[in-house]
């Protein structure tokens, strides 16, 4: 499998601000959940009960039918409120036409106000638009800028993708290491295709550079632990 064919299944638009949403499904729910309480209290200017009828009515739990319109409307009261999650998920469904009318533009615009709160979902679906050209005009600078942001701040697909952008030399120098430095940071975070990608471009490159470059991601890896506290 080629880097380039990689490339193409890597660049998908992530709801990142929902990963709250993902993770709360891990973990026992009410088998049925107070739509109403939750509304008086987000009337209240409660925002965790703002967000949890977002997310309520995005995946449909607790007893609620799955409503994209519904989740939209809520996602669009945090983000007005400045949230940058709800900010990047809304994007996402004005990106995709769920609930509301697909609006590429509009999905730019919210990405921006989450990106400069420095949301790293936010920042990697800056990169993977400005990648693709898809809503605006390709520019492989401005997603390599984006994609960097989201990757430091420790965003896998970011990573992966700013990898690739590396490797081939797309919107900054061609750096072999640089990009399977990125590869190999993702892929030690559980990055399956950035794993197919390290086997694939390490053929074309010395033993010196796996080292130098495997070196350095173990290093950022152990920095980047010491942050999170992971």
């Amino acid at each position: 499998m080629s880097a380039s064919t990689i490339n193409r299944l890597a660049w998908t638009l992530l709801l990142a601000g929902c990963l709250g949403a993902a993770a709360a499904q891990d973990k026992p729910t009410p088998d049925k959940i107070n739509v109403e309480d939750l509304r008086v209290r987000s009337d209240a200017g409660n925002r965790s009960a703002t967000r949890q009828l977002a997310e309520t009515y995005y995946v449909g739990r607790g007893g609620v039918e799955q409503n994209f319109s519904e989740a939209a409307r809520w996602y669009e009261k945090l983000a007005k409120q400045g949230d940058a999650r709800a900010q990047t998920s809304l994007g996402l469904m004005y990106a995709r036409g769920y609930g509301v009318a697909k609006n590429l533009e509009t999905a730019r615009r919210w990405w921006s106000f989450a990106a400069s709160q420095n949301d790293p979902g936010a920042q990697y679906n800056l990169g993977v638009i400005y990648s693709t050209g898809e809503g605006v005009a390709q520019d492989p600078a401005q997603a390599a800028q984006w994609l960097a942001k989201a990757a430091q701040r420790g965003h896998v697909q970011a990573q992966h993708n700013l990898g690739l952008l590396y490797y081939e030399g797309k919107g900054v120098e061609r750096d072999a290491v640089r990009g399977y430095f990125w590869l190999k940071v993702a892929a030690l975070q559980g990055e399956d295709l950035a794993q197919v990608a390290l086997t694939s471009i390490s053929k074309s490159m010395s033993a010196d550079q796996v080292r130098q470059a495997e070196s350095q991601a173990e290093d950022w890896m152990k920095k980047y632990k010491k942050v999170v506290g992971k």
